[in-house]
């Protein structure tokens, strides 16, 4: 032993220290940058091994749409069926599940579960927990961003029915960019909002579903409820049409079922002339049979 090793042994003893020769130094003028850590591997996006045991919920329904196309509107016109449940965005698809420890992991796959399966079983207690309590029967989730994770969606709930809501590509710019006019340009809005447009188009075309119009639903609120309780096997009721009429008494018959007939959906914004539609949504227009 040399004494070098020595006098290492002594000072690790003696100090809890020990010295370790340097490696050469980097050449002047380069910065020496430690090696990115590998990206663990995504787990596998699968349907439930066993959906009678591994889903509470039962056929949920999703609305997707781009931002600003009326999503709010169909989402209360829905909440006032008495089978429906529609709340607020939920976005349950942005809550995760991670592993803290090793062993916590080797747990997990021991019982056939990945993180995916694991992030599938919250989201639906999460959104079960909400239609128990609602008393209802089905949920509806009207996330926009949704139209972005519609694989997953389908692949978390594989009895999900979807309903695709359309609106004129250029009302649906203006709208957005309305809502937050300091935030982004025009330009920068129609561009945004075409995002979610085409993530709803390759949604609408992968998966069966019903398509409605939010022009269609303000003319006649009526004729498109009825459509989607038709789609999802439930009996329509005129109560749908008076979602914006709380505290009606209702011992005023006849004013009562007026404020029904009436109804309470607002009529939309005129649509654009074809010269008003920014060059970067005219093929989506098209597609969508705006043009």
């Amino acid at each position: 032993m040399t004494w070098q090793r020595k006098v290492n042994q002594a000072l690790g003893r003696f100090a809890g220290v020990r010295l370790e020769r340097v490696g050469p130094a980097p050449p002047p003028g380069s910065r020496e940058r430690p090696e990115p850590p590998e990206r663990p591997e995504r787990p596998e996006v699968r349907p439930p091994a066993d959906p009678a045991l591994d889903r509470l919920l039962t056929a949920p329904v999703f609305v997707l749409s781009p931002v600003r196309s009326g999503s709010t509107l169909l989402r209360a016109l829905l909440d006032a069926h008495p089978l429906l449940h529609a709340p607020h965005e939920l976005h349950v698809r942005r809550l995760t599940v991670g592993f803290g420890t090793r062993l916590a992991a080797q747990a997990m796959e021991a019982l056939g579960h990945n993180e995916a399966d694991l992030e599938h079983l919250l989201w639906d207690r999460v959104l079960h927990r909400e239609l128990v309590r609602s008393g209802k029967q089905y949920i509806v989730d009207k996330t926009p961003a949704n139209a972005f994770a519609y694989q997953r969606i389908a692949t978390c709930w594989p009895d999900a029915r979807f309903v695709f809501l359309l609106r004129h590509p250029a009302s649906i710019a203006a709208s957005w960019y309305e809502a937050s006019p300091g935030r982004r340009s025009r330009e920068e809005a129609a561009a945004d909002a075409l995002r979610y447009m085409k993530a709803v188009e390759r949604a609408r075309r992968a998966l069966p579903g019903l398509t409605v119009r939010y022009e269609r639903l303000t003319a006649d609120p009526e004729e498109v409820t009825r459509a989607v309780c038709e789609f999802l096997g439930v009996p329509w009721t005129r109560e749908m049409l008076a979602y914006g009429t709380p505290g009606v008494v209702r011992k005023g018959l006849g004013d009562w079922q007026e404020k029904i007939r009436s109804g309470s959906v607002q009529p939309g914004r005129d649509l654009p002339a074809p010269d008003e539609i920014p060059e970067a949504l005219l093929p989506i227009c098209e597609s969508w049979g705006y043009l």
